[in-house]
């Protein structure tokens, strides 16, 4: 993963932050992946990073949501990153064609919103359990447009793939609410994504 992670550290040590709580987790996260080689898999313990990508729709009225199969919530799509992935939005796309099944994503790769959080569920690849310490995921939350008509799939990860409006989620966390609020801003500013 020597290439995601030198990927992950240019990618968040040039990353404007757009509020000051999370010009605090960009530092965390620089300051994690420097002291770490190993700072994006899943295996570094107790914290690692994680990607993952909100999708929206062209007006930015309407979010892709799953509902989590181990957490039981609703969130964006995403997960780990793997041996495959060569950079984070790399591991962010992965994540959100298998979560959704939809095809044709194209994600800005500039960052929306970074979240830490613990992760109780979360075990080593090998499956084994963990050693008592509790898991945080350093998650990279990305933005994806696709057209409002597109129809995901469940996968075997999520109870539930469904669009919400955006001012009406199911499980409307501050954190969740932020998201929507900083991808909404990014889609009237610059349109779709990865178009400059």
């Amino acid at each position: 993963m020597s290439g995601l992670h030198a990927d992950a550290l240019a990618t968040l040590g040039s990353w404007s932050a757009p509020e000051p709580d999370q010009e605090r987790l960009r530092r965390r996260y620089v300051a994690h992946l420097r002291a770490h080689p190993d700072g994006a898999s899943r295996s570094c313990r107790p914290d690692h990073l994680t990607a993952s990508t909100l999708v929206v729709d062209a007006d930015g009225d309407r979010v892709l949501l799953t509902l989590h199969a181990k957490a039981k919530r609703w969130f964006q799509l995403g997960g780990h990153c793997e041996s495959g992935d060569h950079r984070l939005v790399d591991a962010a796309t992965r994540e959100a064609r298998e979560e959704s099944g939809l095809t044709g994503l194209v994600l800005d790769p500039v960052p929306v919103q970074l979240s830490e959080h613990e992760v109780p569920f979360c075990r080593p690849p090998d499956g084994t359990a963990t050693d008592g310490r509790v898991v945080h995921h350093l998650d990279v939350r990305f933005l994806a447009v696709v057209a409002a008509d597109a129809v995901p799939e469940v996968s075997e990860e999520s109870l539930d793939v469904r669009w919400w409006p955006a001012d009406a989620l199911p499980d409307p966390e501050p954190e969740l609410l932020d998201l929507v609020r900083l991808a909404r801003a990014r889609v009237v500013s610059r349109g779709t994504p990865g178009a400059d």
